[in-house]
């Protein structure tokens, strides 16, 4: 299933569709190597990685992808997405921020902001996230989130070239029927 991005404000962020006009802006964390060294995807190149991967956000299949904008700049700082395991009836979710933008509790604003998102949409209420065992600042946002460590698990870059060792958290909210 196709979900159309809506845009969601919070406190010091606005959650906004991507597009490839964002080329430039996503290319300053894609491309650096201390934001990617634990993700999915390998360092970006060049711009044209970084706009082959814009290209191909409005063909997600059961699944939201936000840029994470400041307020106070209008600077696109990071992006995240939430999707829908239907396999797992989970939503699991993962986000990518500007180096001089960690610890500033960004990330776990957006996150939230997409959680409580899918929650209200989607009467979602079990999540699921990981993130390599040495990734502790990603680990902490999860936990900001709510979710606690149930285990441990293994993901490969899309390229096969890393392998990590990952630290697998989860959520299931309380449902009042």
């Amino acid at each position: 299933m196709k979900f159309t991005v809506p845009t969601i404000e919070t406190e010091r962020l606005i959650l906004r569709p991507l597009s490839l006009d964002d080329a430039e802006s996503a290319f300053e964390w894609t491309g650096d190597e201390r934001v990617a060294k634990y993700m999915i995807y390998s360092t970006h190149e060049s711009i044209e990685t970084t706009k082959e991967w814009l290209r191909t956000v409005d063909a997600l299949e059961n699944e939201y992808l936000w840029g994470f904008v400041r307020k106070f700049d209008n600077k696109l700082i990071g992006s995240g997405s939430i999707r829908f395991r239907t396999n797992e009836d989970k939503w699991s979710f993962g986000y990518n921020m500007r180096h001089d933008c960690w610890n500033m509790g960004y990330t776990t604003e957006a996150t939230l902001a997409m959680m409580n998102y899918v929650r209200e949409k989607h009467n979602a209420h079990r999540f699921i996230a990981e993130c390599a065992k040495e990734n502790i600042g990603s680990a902490r946002v999860m936990e900001k989130c709510g979710l606690h460590f149930s285990g441990n698990g293994e993901y490969q870059s899309y390229d096969g070239k890393k392998t990590f060792i990952s630290k697998i958290y989860e959520l299931e909210d309380e449902v009042n029927d």
